[in-house]
């Protein structure tokens, strides 16, 4: 999967790409990520991609120029591959578990890191394809978004993970947060690990953090409960844990 993350600012991606889950998965071959200059297509004789507003008002736009050239120039290098044209915007929607799933599903992602007070509108009706956020703040330019939306996405290219049971049972998947974990030792301070998670007995194991998922969602997020795959038995058991808390 390719990221072409066009910005003004490509050494700010450097750390990213060079540490963790993402230099793995450039080293095997299954991510590529461009920090794409597009100042360098600017036809301005200062080297400028910005300008005042017209009609007024505060701060600087991205000019149209610079950004259809470097679409432009992405578009003919990645032809007939299945292509996604971003900006990420606080005006965008909200990033979800589902929308990066969604984006794993393109070869190509094009992510406009924009600057100053925006982009000019023309940009955005004729080259975006999707806004995205990843909320509602404002920052000071879109490449930290852009790190996130990455990072969140390449979760879903196969190999990415080495073990594929982690992105299905991590929070968000199936609408629930993730059920309480814990490891060595058994007991720290007094403080002690659920004794059913040391029984070995898988069903009851798996029954347990399932009903701890629902319980963190209730007590958490519970209006994630609306949207989330539930059987029968979670709506019981629902029931009983609005009781009890």
């Amino acid at each position: 999967m390719i990221f072409n993350c066009l910005t003004i600012f490509p050494e700010m991606f450097s750390g990213f790409t060079g540490t963790s889950l993402c230099e793995k998965a450039i080293a095997k071959g299954l991510v590529e990520i461009n920090a794409v200059n597009f100042r360098d297509y600017t036809e301005d004789k200062h080297n400028r991609v910005d300008a005042y507003p017209f009609g007024g008002g505060a701060g600087m736009l991205l000019m149209p120029q610079p950004l259809f050239s470097c679409f432009s120039a992405l578009g003919e290098q990645y032809a007939g591959k299945k292509t996604r044209n971003v900006y990420m915007s606080p005006a965008g929607c909200v990033l979800t578990q589902e929308k990066a799933a969604e984006f794993s599903g393109y070869e190509v992602v094009n992510i406009l890191c924009g600057h100053y007070e925006g982009v000019d509108q023309r940009v955005l009706d004729h080259l975006i394809d999707e806004e995205i956020s990843i909320g509602d703040y404002v920052l000071t330019g879109g490449e930290l978004p852009a790190m996130v939306l990455m990072d969140c996405v390449m979760r879903y290219v196969p190999g990415v993970l080495s073990n594929d049971e982690s992105l299905s049972e991590e929070s968000f998947s199936g609408g629930l947060l993730e059920y309480p974990q814990y490891t060595r030792p058994s007991s720290f301070q007094g403080m002690d690990v659920p004794e059913v998670l040391l029984s070995g007995h898988h069903k009851n194991i798996a029954a347990w953090q399932r009903e701890q998922a629902l319980l963190k969602t209730l007590v958490c997020r519970p209006e994630l409960l609306e949207k989330a795959e539930l059987t029968k038995e979670d709506l019981k058991t629902l029931e009983r844990l609005k009781k009890q808390t």
